[in-house]
């Protein structure tokens, strides 16, 4: 027996414009004007990617970019229920085994290559093949054992273990399907992308921003969509300014239309702004957490780490970054996030005396006289590098709050800021104590792709350079509702424990927008899509 997951388009559409209608927070200064074609939207970017192939990167920035490029097998709706895209119908099998997806037979790509089973056949086999580095969209696929074509518009994707998440998977743009006749021709991919979605991307330059423009014969959306056809939208112009300052004023003078990464100390100037709005939107999956490396060092030791974990005072710090603007995380898996489980913040917390006691039990019971805990003549150091371009000037402020509260215990925390290649050498060479990142995902699935050894560095991002959860994470992909439940419980409950993390603040997605701008509607993933957007006159 089957699970039959047909859905009909424009059903799903018109419920989803139901939705949306009942609910105004999912979309941004809607008016009841009908929307009007033309116009460019200006958006800032206060983090770059050094990749805009949405294979090869983990970058939010490049899901933000290429979600207006490339088009999905599958869409995930706000309230969680997956619709129609590239595929206008799919069966699973009873024991999550074997996907089979019934392509549309209408749908081209930018370059004019037609979409059929071999073009989404090449794309994931791309997507698994070693030699593509693919190690985030690598994880969304799973164990997949093989992926058949027995017709030109059906793909089935075959298991060797029962594999649950893979639709919330393939919603994602990381999975995202480009052209295969593009692939097949151009070596390095870096810098461009060609896909079948509602832009075409006419440049991307790594420090400066991207350049989308508006695709005329689009007639694929997703069943989520609030409209068909083209967007409205001429084109897209996303514009690479890390200065806060800078990204701030360019859209209170409306040099921009919107803005992400609000600066927190103008938040609220910026919400009593009659012409401006912020949206705020808190994204699933792992928080902005500070992974602790348990195989070099330190923290190798788990009463260090735990003494790090409580010698930190996140709502302060949280509170000294970002002026209230985000919630301290109390887990490493954010709230909105499918079996996020509310009793772990009960498990651990801010105790600087307890950290104190932890040190004094674990060998470092001196203080040189600077203050930091010393053994044998050396100190309790740790290195923490980060990258430059992928973090908020607010980010920072953070991690100097987090600098001087652990110094308070005895740590010596050494920030180093880095550039991409540097920190990717440091982390590939396990050369690095702490490590830092968020991941958005409404699926608790993303824990194995931070924490299965599958991942250690360089081949993903598991920077606690972890296998003990193995067994439990590999378990729960292929495991029914209840198992998968009780199973990532324990996983959120073992990781606080054993302080393999720091859980920081839940991330969101802070947009500032001009009240001109209409039609901004919500990912899953906490990233706002631009196909339905319009720009009122």
């Amino acid at each position: 027996m089957e699970k039959n997951h047909l859905q009909v388009t424009t059903v799903a559409a018109g419920l989803l414009s139901l939705l949306f209608a009942l609910n105004p927070g999912a979309y941004a200064a809607q008016s009841s004007e009908k929307p009007v074609s033309g116009g460019v939207l200006n958006i800032g970017l206060g983090s770059d990617t050094p990749i805009i192939d949405p294979h090869i990167t983990a970058y939010g920035v490049t899901a933000l970019i290429t979600r207006n490029i490339v088009d999905s097998l599958v869409g995930q709706a706000l309230d969680n229920s997956f619709t129609p895209w590239l595929a206008e119908s799919w069966k699973i099998n009873d024991n999550n085994t074997e996907y089979t997806f019934h392509l549309r037979k209408d749908v081209t790509f930018s370059d004019g290559t037609k979409l059929d089973a071999e073009a989404v056949k090449y794309n994931l086999e791309r997507i698994l093949d070693p030699k593509t580095t693919s190690s985030y969209a690598k994880s969304l696929l799973g164990p997949v054992d093989k992926i058949s074509t027995p017709d030109a518009y059906t793909v089935v994707i075959h298991y060797s273990a029962p594999f649950a998440p893979l639709l919330q998977g393939l919603s994602l743009p990381y999975l995202g399907i480009q052209s295969p006749t593009y692939l097949k021709k151009t070596p390095n991919t870096s810098n461009t992308v060609v896909g079948s979605g509602p832009f075409i991307l006419d440049s991307f330059v790594k420090g400066s921003g991207s350049k989308l423009s508006k695709r005329p014969d689009y007639n694929w959306a997703p069943g989520f969509a609030l409209h068909t056809g083209p967007a409205y939208l001429d084109s897209v112009n996303f514009k690479y300014l890390p200065e806060s300052s800078v990204r701030l004023g360019a859209l209170t003078s409306g040099q921009l239309h919107a803005i992400d990464a609000v600066p927190p100390a103008n938040f609220s100037t910026v919400k009593k702004n009659p012409r401006l709005d912020v949206i705020t939107k808190e994204n699933p999956g792992v928080n902005r957490v500070l992974y602790f490396n348990t195989t070099k060092g330190p923290f190798q030791d788990v009463k260090i780490r735990q003494a790090f974990q409580r010698a930190v005072d996140t709502e302060v710090a949280v509170k000294t970054a970002y002026f209230g603007t985000l919630k301290p995380a109390d887990n490493v898996l954010g709230p909105t996030t499918l079996y996020y489980d509310p009793s772990v913040k009960s498990r651990w917390g801010f105790d600087l005396q307890k950290a104190n006691q932890l040190l004094d039990s674990s060998g470092w019971g001196t203080k040189d006289s600077e203050g930091y805990r010393t053994q044998d003549g050396k100190r309790l150091s740790v290195s923490f590098p980060y990258v430059t371009t992928n973090v908020e000037a607010a980010d920072v402020t953070l991690f100097q709050a987090i600098q001087y509260q652990v110094k308070q215990a005895g740590f010596e925390l050494k920030l180093l800021p880095v550039d991409a290649g540097e920190f990717a050498t440091i982390v590939k060479d396990n050369q690095y104590d702490i490590a830092s990142n968020f991941f958005t995902r409404a699926e608790p699935d993303i824990l194995r792709t931070v924490f299965d050894s599958n991942y250690i560095p360089p081949n993903g991002n598991n920077f606690a350079r972890l296998s003990v959860l193995d067994e439990k994470l590999r378990k729960a992909v292929g495991a029914g509702d209840d198992e998968r439940k009780r199973i990532y419980t324990e996983l959120q409950h073992e990781i606080i424990d054993q302080a393999y993390v720091l859980p920081v603040y839940i991330s969101a997605f802070q947009f500032g927008v001009s009240k001109q701008v209409q039609g901004i509607t919500w990912a899953t993933n906490a990233k706002p899509s631009l196909y339905d957007v319009w720009i009122k006159r």
